[in-house]
C-alpha cells in the first residue's frame, strides 16, 4: 500500500515539475491578450480573449501550432455563430436550439475531431447565455481572435522545451526496453516464468510510451519550424524521429519474442545462451539512451549491436536442428535490424550484417 503512495506522489511530483512552463506559457498568454482587449480596445470583460487563449494552449502534449489553431478556429467559429444569431434572431429557447445544432455540424464540417466541435458548441452557448457588452455583440468574437492570435503567438515566442518533453518520453521508453530484456535475461537463466509473465504485462501496456514519444517529438519538431529559438534544432529532432521510428518497431518485436519466451520455458530448460544475448543488447540499448543527449555515442552502440546481429545463427549454437529454438533465436534477427537502423544505420545495409542461415 505504501509503495503505491509512493508511486502515485512520485506521478504526481513529476506532473507538476512538467506542469510548470506551460502554467506559465499559459499565463502569460491569457495576461497579454486580456491587457490587449481590456487596455487596448477598451472592452470591459474581455472573458472569451482569456478563454479561447488558455483553452487552445491547455497542458496537452501536442503542442503543434496546428492543433492549437484548430482549437481557436473551433472556438471562433462557435463565438461569431452565435453572435450572428443574436443580432438577426435575438435570443431565446428556440434560437439556443438552433445555435446549439448549427454550430455542432459546421464544426463537424471543418472538422473531423470531436474535440473541436464540443470546444465550439461550449463557446456558442457561453455566448448566448452571457449578457451582450457594452459596444456591441461581435466584440466578443473580436475577443475570440485576439485569444486564438496569442495563443499561436506565445508557442512560437515562449516554447514549451518541446526537446525536453520528447527526450523525457525518449528515456521512458528506453527504461521499458532495457528493463524487459533484463526480465528475459533473468528468465531464460533461471527458467522463471512469473518473470517473463510480468514483462509480457508490462509489454502490452507499452504503446503509450511510444504514442507519446510521437506525439511529443512532432510537437517539437512543428515548433522548431516557426520558433526563432528552436530552428538550430531541426536536424537533432530529425535524427531523434529516425531514432523513434526504429524503437517503435523494435518494441513491436520486442512484444514478439517476450511471448515467445514464454513458451519456451515451460520446458524448464535454461538458455544461457539467449540470456546472454538479451545482456548484449541491453548494454546497446542503454548506449542508445544515452545517445538521447550525446549523439556519438550511438555509433558506439550500433558496433555492439552488429557484434549481436553476427551471432543470430543458429548453427552458431547447435540448435540449426532444434526448430523451437533456432525459431526464437530468429526472432531476434528483425529486432536488431530495427535497432540498427534506430542507431542510424540504412536498414539494408544492417541486413546485410545478418548471417545466412
Amino acid at each position: 500500500m505504501a509503495k503505491g503512495i509512493n508511486y502515485r506522489f512520485r506521478d504526481a511530483t513529476t506532473r507538476l515539475i512538467e506542469s510548470l512552463l506551460p502554467a506559465a506559457q499559459i499565463t502569460i498568454g491569457a495576461l497579454v491578450a486580456y491587457s490587449i482587449a481590456r487596455f487596448g480596445l477598451g472592452h470591459a470583460a474581455p472573458l472569451l480573449a482569456m478563454t479561447v487563449c488558455i483553452t487552445a494552449l491547455g497542458f496537452s502534449r501536442d503542442a503543434r501550432p496546428r492543433r492549437i489553431i484548430q482549437t481557436a478556429i473551433g472556438m471562433i467559429v462557435g463565438i461569431a455563430i452565435s453572435d450572428v444569431a443574436l443580432v438577426n434572431l435575438g435570443s431565446g429557447i428556440w434560437q439556443l436550439s438552433l445555435v446549439l445544432v448549427v454550430v455542432l455540424l459546421a464544426a463537424r464540417f471543418i472538422s473531423g475531431g470531436s474535440t473541436f466541435a464540443v470546444t465550439a458548441a461550449i463557446q456558442a452557448m457561453l455566448v448566448q447565455l452571457s449578457p451582450a457588452p457594452a459596444g456591441g455583440v461581435y466584440i466578443r468574437t473580436i475577443d475570440g481572435l485576439i485569444g486564438g492570435t496569442m495563443a499561436l503567438i506565445v508557442t512560437v515566442l515562449i516554447p514549451r522545451d518541446p526537446r525536453g518533453m520528447a527526450r523525457s518520453d525518449a528515456s521512458k521508453l528506453f527504461d521499458f526496453f532495457i528493463s524487459t530484456l533484463e526480465s528475459l535475461r533473468l528468465a531464460l537463466r533461471d527458467v522463471d516464468t512469473n518473470i517473463v509473465d510480468d514483462a509480457l504485462a508490462k509489454a502490452r501496456r507499452s504503446q503509450p510510451l511510444i504514442d507519446n514519444w510521437r506525439m511529443s517529438l512532432d510537437s517539437a519538431v512543428a515548433i522548431s519550424k516557426l520558433s526563432p529559438f528552436l530552428g538550430k534544432y531541426k536536424g537533432d529532432l530529425k535524427g531523434q524521429v529516425r531514432l523513434m521510428r526504429g524503437m517503435d518497431l523494435a518494441t513491436r518485436n520486442l512484444r514478439v519474442i517476450v511471448r515467445r519466451v514464454i513458451f519456451l520455458i515451460k520446458d524448464g530448460t535454461p538458455r544461457p545462451y539467449l540470456a546472454d544475448l538479451c545482456d548484449q543488447l541491453s548494454e546497446a540499448v542503454l548506449l542508445m539512451r544515452e545517445g538521447l543527449n550525446e549523439p556519438k555515442l550511438l555509433i558506439e552502440a550500433q558496433e555492439r549491436l552488429l557484434e549481436v546481429i553476427r551471432q543470430l545463427d543458429p548453427k552458431r549454437f547447435g540448435i540449426a536442428d532444434q526448430v523451437r529454438e533456432a525459431s526464437a533465436l530468429l526472432l531476434f534477427r528483425p529486432l536488431v535490424v530495427d535497432l540498427l537502423f534506430a542507431s542510424g544505420m540504412n536498414e539494408e545495409d544492417a541486413r546485410a550484417e545478418l548471417p545466412e542461415v
